[in-house]
């Protein structure tokens, strides 16, 4: 009985061993799931900024600014659309070349004032569409290897990426500080076809 007992509980330590190794090893690749699912249709104020990323708080309270002043109602999160590679862009001018669209969902009224509110800043309204969506976690900050995983993952599925991607933020952007902030990468998708035999 002993005997049993010893072999049942090395057996169990094994097992339990396995667990811990397999989350960890998870854990360290900073890897997460990529879902497929259609983006809700919204009305959007947006401006393109062309900027280092570093700098972007500016336009970001600007934008928030102007939607009080014009009595615009929020509606959502903030969202970056990433209109180019910040790899090719940044290698040798600081980031001054990087261009991104700055998203705050609005209420529907907002679009009686479209074409009046700027050079680059604008209201429009996005259909729904398909979209590859990755949670990113608190404290990720490795985009380059974030964005390879979800690249990587979205062609796993049988997708390909058919837009610019963007980074929707869950939570109070006023603190300005992005790493300690929960998001969502968001691209948009279309299904690869299989050729037909």
């Amino acid at each position: 009985m002993c005997k049993m007992r010893n072999v049942l509980a090395l057996l169990l330590a094994g097992v339990l061993f396995a667990v811990v190794v397999v989350l960890f090893a998870e854990q360290g690749t900073g890897e997460s799931a990529v879902s497929i699912r259609k983006s809700e249709a919204q009305t959007v104020l947006y401006t393109v900024y062309r900027g280092p990323y570093e700098t972007i708080g500016k336009p970001i309270s600007e934008l928030y600014a102007l939607a009080a002043q014009k009595k615009i109602k929020i509606c959502g999160y903030l969202s970056l659309v990433y209109l180019n590679n910040p790899y090719y862009t940044s290698q040798n001018d600081t980031g001054q070349h990087c261009l991104t669209e700055i998203r705050i969902p609005v209420g529907e009224e907002a679009m009686q004032q479209a074409g009046s509110l700027g050079e680059m800043t604008d209201v429009k309204k996005l259909q729904s569409i398909e979209v590859a969506v990755m949670k990113k976690q608190i404290g990720q900050v490795d985009y380059e290897a974030i964005f390879r995983n979800l690249y990587e993952q979205i062609a796993k599925q049988g997708y390909r990426p058919a837009d610019d991607a963007a980074e929707v933020f869950s939570g109070d952007m006023k603190s300005g500080d992005y790493t300690q902030m929960k998001s969502e990468l968001i691209v948009p998708v279309r299904k690869i076809e299989q050729s037909k035999k």
